[in-house]
């Protein structure tokens, strides 16, 4: 079971945030696009860091609580699903928040943050379900 506790931590974040898609609306799945251009921006950067850091001896992983499935070499795979996972767990964190606070308080600063992602109908200070896909 130890080899499995790298993704065990990713499912279970996973697991915790999924349901702000669906019961809040955070519509983050539904947006593909924006959801592919945010995690190549938000990976890059931390992936090269990553893999600098363990070419130099920085840091490394414990074969124990990883599958040793290591890309090129060098990272384990699960490595490579955090910088995929944990951004995915923020966005959806990020526009519940946006939704919720819209929700709440339709005048306050993060409806007008939602306002400007499309996430509120400015006319109405609704809570929009058609937020077309970027």
């Amino acid at each position: 079971m130890e080899p499995f506790h790298y993704l065990l931590v990713l499912l279970a974040c996973l697991l915790v945030t999924a349901p702000l898609e669906w019961v809040i609306g955070a519509r983050v799945y539904r947006r593909p696009r924006r959801l592919a251009l945010t995690l190549i921006i938000a990976m890059t950067p931390f992936v090269l860091w990553d893999l600098v850091g363990i070419a130099r001896g920085h840091w490394d992983f414990s074969a124990r609580y990883t599958l040793g499935l290591d890309l090129g070499g060098v990272m384990p795979l699960e490595e490579l699903l955090f910088f995929v996972v944990i951004p995915i767990c923020a966005l959806l964190t990020h526009q519940a928040v946006l939704r919720l606070g819209a929700r709440v308080m339709p005048r306050g600063r993060l409806a007008r943050e939602a306002e400007e992602l499309g996430a509120v109908d400015p006319a109405t200070s609704a809570v929009r379900q058609d937020v077309p896909r970027a």
